[in-house]
């Protein structure tokens, strides 16, 4: 089982932070946020982690990996907000640019995780099928910033939508996913269909009518950093955590 990283956005809210810096390795109390999540994945169980990012941040990622075993930087060779490639897009890129033909953990670089997740590995494993993390944002009125999940009750999609206008649910998806090597195929299928290369939650979406897709549902707190805002209280968060 390998992990993928999607990292080779440009963060373009969080300027001037990211300007020159990539969002995946600002400190989150203290240490890189990319450190944090390097950890959680590892505790999965993950023989390799790849970080997949853009011709501009390249450098950065590959300083931060020099001297950890088992993690590959890509470059996807996009220079520009405008020509970037996409999640969806950079996964795909991935799978061809070195050849994976493994399972496949793919997680977005700035989600953080408050609990052990390792535990999402091994349910995927047990299914041999794609899984979504999963997490209750309890508001309907906030479900339009994320993707709305309905399950039954062993768990299996039964309805997804990306930022719907009027939830029925507040179970939403995070980018959080286990591809096992069986559905790979359907991944490039996904893109010569001309659908979407961004927005990672959209690959499940079209997967569930195809094929089955289980969740997980995420233990603990789990921070999306997209905005100065959710920076600046993951990192007390996290500073209050390293105190105690």
């Amino acid at each position: 089982m390998k992990a993928l990283v999607l990292a080779a956005g440009y963060a373009t809210r969080l300027y001037p932070l990211t300007l020159d810096r990539p969002k995946a390795l600002l400190e989150i109390g203290g240490r890189p946020m990319l450190d944090r999540l390097l950890e959680r994945l590892q505790a999965m169980g993950v023989d390799e982690t790849i970080v997949v990012t853009n011709a501009k941040f390249t450098p950065h990622f590959e300083e931060w990996a020099r001297g950890k075993e088992d993690v590959t930087v890509v470059n996807d060779g996009t220079t520009s907000n405008e020509d970037r490639l996409g999640a969806i897009g950079d996964l795909a890129f991935v799978l061809d640019e070195l050849k994976v033909d493994d399972d496949l953990v793919v997680v977005a670089g700035d989600n953080l995780f408050g609990d052990d997740v390792s535990g999402f590995a091994a349910y995927a494993r047990e299914v041999d099928a794609p899984v979504l993390a999963v997490h209750d944002v309890g508001d309907l009125a906030s479900m339009s910033e994320y993707n709305q999940v309905e399950v039954d009750d062993t768990g299996r999609v039964l309805f997804m939508e990306e930022k719907p206008a009027d939830a029925r649910t507040t179970l939403a998806g995070i980018a959080l996913y286990y591809y096992p090597r069986h559905v790979l195929p359907l991944i490039r299928q996904y893109l010569a269909e001309g659908n979407n290369p961004d927005q990672p939650g959209r690959l499940p979406e079209w997967l569930y009518p195809r094929t089955a897709v289980y969740t997980w549902q995420l233990p603990g707190e789990w921070y999306d950093i997209g905005s100065a805002e959710t920076l600046r209280e993951a990192d007390t968060i996290f500073s209050q955590s390293r105190s105690t």
